[in-house]
């Protein structure tokens, strides 16, 4: 059987993204790991991908972080010159803040909140897939570590199963979809670890 061809193949803007996502993060890790931040950027962009997102969306997955965690409003310029607005924009859209040191994490987070109940579709589109591939971390390395995993986090525990259920609250006014099953799934199952067994 031969194989299937796409319509609309990724350019090498996708590509060129890629190395940007590469260069930007290398020095970084995900939190209390040794695991190189751009393997959450390539999960958020293909999460996306699997979605529907088309190209200028799946770019923007992949520099989803960049304005937020230390390129700041000189980045978002980059992005834009780069990449054009809409990917510049979904960025942004993304972002909850640009500041450097960050304001404090409540603020922010509810700010985020209130925000994406009003961002485009494809910024809701890349927050789902930044906030399921985070929530499958946690939950991954709860069956590992255990209720230490929270203490990486600058948030408590509470705090932390509070945004992400605010979140799938607020992605679902917007409809549902497969996606927002799956992360209201991870989210449960962080709500209620450990297992309860018989």
């Amino acid at each position: 059987m031969p194989e299937a061809r796409l319509d609309h193949p990724l350019s090498d803007r996708f590509a060129d993204a890629l190395a940007c996502a590469n260069a930007w993060h290398r020095s970084q890790a995900r939190k209390g790991t040794q695991i190189p931040y751009v393997a959450h950027l390539l999960a958020v962009a293909a999460l996306a991908l699997e979605h529907g997102a088309n190209e200028n969306v799946a770019i923007a997955a992949l520099l989803h972080d960049a304005v937020e965690d230390g390129g700041g409003s000189a980045r978002l310029a980059e992005i834009r010159a780069r990449f054009g607005d809409e990917v510049a924009d979904i960025v942004w859209e993304c972002s909850d803040t640009d500041m450097q040191p960050k304001p404090p994490w409540q603020q922010r987070k509810e700010a985020y909140i209130a925000h994406v109940a009003t961002a485009s579709q494809g910024a809701r589109l890349v927050s789902m897939c930044d906030k399921l591939h985070n929530a499958r971390s946690i939950l991954a390395d709860l069956r590992v570590e255990g209720d230490r995993v929270w203490q990486r986090f600058s948030a408590t525990r509470a705090q932390t199963l509070w945004y992400y259920r605010e979140l799938v609250a607020t992605f679902g006014t917007h409809g549902a979809s497969p996606l927002l099953d799956e992360l209201n799934r991870v989210v449960t199952a962080l709500e209620y670890w450990p297992p309860q067994t018989a």
